[in-house]
């Protein structure tokens, strides 16, 4: 599909989206924790569907009991509800939110298609976002500073620098609960040039790339806008395929931290270039 098409085509599922939001009315409200890249991936979907909802930003760590009490499947975000259901998980979100508005579709309608699309957004969630996670808090506890930036916009109940001020215990707390210790991030990061090749080669193939941007899209983008708030991480994703599907899928994500990292653990994706998918 050439630029001009795709362009038209995603001009006319927002517009639908639209005009389904206004025919339909839904009422949804998404916890969510300031700088969760799987979170991000479920406003993305929502705002893709054109259901407007409520954002209800919560503390890291503190989350889990308040999400608990509110008798959520599980104690992590994004929690939604919406149509009187609770769901947690980007994977669950985004399968209701086809089912109540199906366009524009998070999943391709070709039984072949959405298998790859499928594998990837499993992928996506069992593999790259986690290992970002590790990566971020690793990242976050050697610069504290930063986490003012991913804050941008919350409602946290708390000023923002006390919050910032008073966050060493939960940000060694995510470090401890996520496994982000030295060994398990520089193995994330030695990694990750090839992760980033498995990206490149899904977009070739068509099942990464959509317009506008499938599940798969999402849970990958989100995962990779995250790791590109970070400068150690920036400069070998963006120029490549991933990383230009991941700003059109997520032009905006609040947050940004100087480099921090030791040299020697960014040196194999600063060496790393797209080689041509063979698949």
């Amino acid at each position: 599909m050439g630029r001009g098409a795709a362009a038209l085509q995603s001009a006319f599922w927002e517009y639908d989206a639209r005009v389904r939001a206004t025919e339909t009315p839904l009422e949804a409200k998404l916890y969510v924790i300031p700088g969760s890249h799987p979170a991000m991936a479920a406003r993305r979907m929502l705002e893709l569907k054109g259901i407007p909802y409520k954002r209800v930003d919560l503390m890291p760590v503190i989350s889990r009991g308040a999400l608990k009490a509110l008798r959520f499947p599980s104690n992590t975000v994004p929690s939604l509800v919406i149509g009187g259901r609770k769901l947690t998980g980007s994977r669950d979100i985004a399968r209701e939110l086809d089912r109540l508005r199906p366009t524009p579709p998070l999943f391709p309608s070709d039984p072949d298609e959405r298998v790859a699309a499928e594998e990837a957004e499993r992928w996506g969630e069992s593999v790259l976002q986690p290992a970002v996670r590790r990566i971020f808090w690793n990242a976050l506890q050697r610069d504290r500073a930063a986490l003012a930036s991913y804050a941008e916009g919350a409602r946290l109940g708390v000023p923002i620098g006390l919050a910032v001020r008073t966050a060493a215990p939960i940000v060694a707390a995510e470090k401890r609960m996520n496994g982000a210790d030295d060994e398990a991030v520089r193995a994330d990061l030695g990694a990750l040039p090839g992760w980033l090749q498995r990206i490149d080669d899904w977009i070739a193939e068509g099942v990464l790339g959509a317009e506008p941007p499938n599940a798969a899209d999402l849970q990958i983008a989100a995962s990779l806008r995250l790791a590109m708030t970070l400068d150690d991480v920036r400069p070998g994703t963006e120029s490549r395929p991933a990383g230009q599907m991941t700003l059109r899928a997520i032009p905006d994500f609040p947050g940004h931290a100087p480099p921090v990292l030791p040299p020697a653990w960014i040196e194999p994706l600063a060496q790393s270039e797209p080689a041509r998918s063979t698949r």
